[in-house]
């Protein structure tokens, strides 16, 4: 029977890193802010119900206006919820259907599986953690982004301290600590 694991971690966490790490070791790993984006863009009925909440500046020339949508629910906590509530079933309907071909083990990765709730469909969760201050660094390297910009990212996500007693398993990314050992190792109990 196949087994299915939530791989979260707030932004700039490492969440990503121990993905690839995964999947360089064989197994499916579904993106699921990467899928959200590409059907939030092709999926017309998404895209209907985003126009909808958000209104037409949602979506330019180039796709989801990601700029814009940002600034509209990274600002206001019930428009996120109302977004989310859009986005998640979707995204939750796509990644069933995408397990289907793959193997007895299937890891999903997310960035707010625990914040809203959807940690509880997985088999087990694996927290990427890591200090704050490596996160902002991170974050500002890769998005170009203000210690500001990130810290607000940062603020709507649950704290890891709020995270670390709902997760199966946490890895530590902090730059320092070998993360292979520490995923062989739970792969090992799974």
């Amino acid at each position: 029977m196949q087994k299915r694991i939530g791989l979260a971690g707030g932004i700039g966490s490492g969440k990503t890193t121990v993905a690839k790490l995964l999947m360089a070791l064989g197994y499916s790993v579904y993106f699921a802010d990467t899928e959200a984006k590409d059907l939030m863009n092709n999926n017309s009925k998404l895209r209907d119900q985003i126009i909808s909440l958000l209104g037409e500046s949602a979506y330019d020339d180039n796709g989801l206006n990601k700029p814009y949508v940002a600034k509209l629910v990274f600002n206001d906590e019930n428009l996120l919820s109302q977004l989310n509530a859009i986005v998640h079933p979707a995204v939750s309907h796509h990644f069933n259907e995408w397990c289907k071909d793959k193997g007895e083990l299937v890891f999903q990765e997310a960035a707010i599986l625990f914040e809203n709730g959807s940690y509880k469909k997985f088999d087990k969760n694996i927290l990427v953690t890591a200090p704050v201050d490596v996160r902002i660094a991170r974050v500002k390297k890769r998005d170009k982004q203000t210690d500001e910009q990130v810290l607000a990212r940062i603020s709507n996500q649950w704290s890891d301290e709020k995270k670390v007693t709902l997760a199966s398993y946490v890895v530590v990314c902090d730059g320092e600590t070998l993360v292979i050992p520490q995923v062989l190792k739970i792969l090992n109990s799974i």
